[in-house]
């Protein structure tokens, strides 16, 4: 195993200040690290330099890697980590991104394995990432646990795109989970994939690879062609996809709808035998549960909630092709931000109302400095009718979940998570759309709403970077119910934001909340302002 020494009190190309080591494996290494110019925080992994990229131009290099990593944020937004910067170092590659959610899956094996339910839920979060990049004819070829990063909460991105890509040589780094295909030399496509993915599962649930590590990359590469594999021992019904994905000959690899089709149901059978009971299930073995009682904007981790954590993977990244286009320009750069919507600052209000058909609200108010305390204040707004058209630029949405509410055009729901309660929360924004709106439905809330966003507070401190309070803790009526609002600043992949939540109750324990994201910077900005005020006069909740 190489042994990489790098000097923490060194800056990587000048710029980036190495923080803590997050993995390492043969070939590569990787760290959190902070952008000390933007202060933003990133992850940078060094990888042994293929000997065909030592021999193209620096600038080459990074504009291929820049651009398959951007053409698949494109697809799988969220779900691929996106490169930032590529720095070369003699023999090795930086490649620099920003710091992805979750740990790398190689800590988390670090803990020892994995049922074969998580195996097939990370497994299929995996798969859906790397399929949507086989149709835009891109190739991972350098998949290991150290590439693929897990959340808490089920989520998967996957990291390390563009660097080996459909090349015609063997890849170098982290050989175990070579191809036989790649060990011969022979290069490889979306097959290579599928071995990586099958060698990746077989670790996650017999706690040791596929095919050891032997000191060396031709030794290592001999064992990947010759050497035969055990059978896995604890993947129960996950063994025949496993040892489907493991078939040296890539013509006879299961494709990739079949073994879809086979974690799927492993998932979907696993909810039917357990009844599909409210549990938390965190990565970590050793991991507290959270507390039984549900906050604004915290539904607990079910059954159904955790499939859904794999499931949505599938549904982000398709959606994401809807938007590309089905297949989207490599030179597509997806750093810009889309056009803001053109929006009335202040819509007018409807001149003659009954009270039954118009919703009251209070509203925050704007300051010049989003730091400012001050700035918490509310103050009334004007009632708004539920049936009037839409202000310029927004549209009324109607959820399944039964609320309703006017977006700006172009918003869509980009995550649902929901628990075996009937609590739900839903993410809405738009692609390239620094703002969210999260709509969350909860039925064991305390009685009084003050005391629910005091407990998201103190979570909040402990959890988010940064984290601000402006002002206190307001108590409201908002359309004829108890509630609260309370604003923050906090910071999210190197982005100072603030944020604006409502929660209010319908019953003893049930309720909503309404929680406003968006760029402090932007803050006082007339679309953002209108945004916000156009969201609390049409929020509809689905069991009001």
């Amino acid at each position: 195993m190489v042994k990489v020494q790098v000097s923490t009190d060194e800056l990587v190309a000048g710029r980036y200040r190495l923080l803590e080591g997050v993995h390492h494996e043969e070939g590569r290494e990787g760290w959190h690290g902070q952008d000390v110019e933007s202060e933003r925080p990133v992850t940078l992994t060094r990888s042994r330099l293929p000997a065909h990229l030592r021999e193209e131009a620096e600038l080459r290099t990074a504009v291929r890697i820049t651009r398959e990593s951007e053409a698949l944020g494109l697809v799988c937004p969220g779900r691929v980590s996106v490169v930032v910067d590529v720095v070369e170092d003699k023999d090795f590659l930086w490649t620099v991104t920003a710091r992805p959610e979750g740990v790398p899956l190689s800590a988390l094996l670090g803990h020892g394995p994995v049922d074969y339910v998580r195996a097939a839920r990370i497994g299929l979060g995996v798969l859906d990432v790397v399929g949507a990049a086989h149709q835009e004819g891109i190739t991972h070829g350098d998949l290991s646990p150290g590439q693929v990063w897990v959340e808490e909460r089920g989520g998967v991105t996957v990291a390390g795109f563009g660097l080996m890509g459909a090349s015609a040589s063997p890849r170098v780094t982290a050989p175990s989970y070579a191809s036989p295909e790649q060990a011969r030399g022979e290069g490889g496509g979306p097959a290579t994939d599928l071995w990586a993915l099958g060698a990746i599962m077989y670790e996650m649930v017999e706690g040791r690879p596929a095919i050891r590590d032997r000191g060396g990359l031709e030794a290592t590469f001999r064992a990947v062609e010759r050497l035969p594999i055990r059978a896995p021992l604890s993947a129960g019904p996950l063994s025949p996809a496993i040892q489907g994905l493991l078939r040296r000959d890539p013509v006879e690899r299961v494709p990739e709808s079949v073994v879809r089709e086979a974690l799927t149901r492993i998932l979907k059978a696993e909810l039917d035998e357990d009844s599909m009971p409210t549990e938390t299930l965190p990565i970590f073995r050793d991991l507290d549960a959270p507390p039984a009682r549900r906050v604004w904007g915290k539904v607990p981790l079910s059954r159904p909630v955790l499939l859904g954590g794999a499931l949505a993977v599938t549904v982000v990244c398709f959606a994401g092709l809807t938007a590309a286009g089905g297949l989207s320009e490599r030179g597509t750069s997806a750093s810009g931000p889309a056009p803001s919507p053109r929006v009335s600052a202040t819509p007018s209000p409807t001149p003659s109302a009954s009270p039954s058909s118009t919703v009251a609200q209070q509203a925050p108010s704007t300051s010049p400095s989003p730091s400012s305390s001050s700035s918490a204040s509310a103050s009334p707004s004007p009632s708004h009718t539920l049936t009037e058209d839409p202000p310029t630029g927004f549209f009324r949405y109607t959820a399944p979940q039964g609320f309703s509410v006017e977006l700006p055009k172009g918003w869509k729901p980009v995550r649902t998570e929901s628990s075996a309660d009937g609590s739900y929360r839903v993410t809405l924004g738009a692609s390239g759309d620094p703002r969210t709106l999260v709509v969350t439905y909860s039925t064991q809330l305390t009685s009084d709403p003050v005391a629910v966003w005091r407990e998201v507070d103190t979570s909040l401190r402990g959890d988010s970077i940064a984290y601000e309070r402006l002002g206190d803790i307001r108590a409201v009526t908002y359309q004829g119910y108890k509630g609260a609002d309370m604003e923050w600043l906090s910071t999210n992949d190197g982005v100072r934001e603030r944020t604006f939540g409502r929660g209010y109750l319908i019953g003893d324990h049930e309720g909503f909340s309404l929680r406003w994201t968006t760029p402090a910077a932007d803050w006082d900005t007339t679309a953002d302002r209108a945004a916000l005020t156009t969201f609390l006069r049409t929020f509809k909740g689905g069991s009001q």
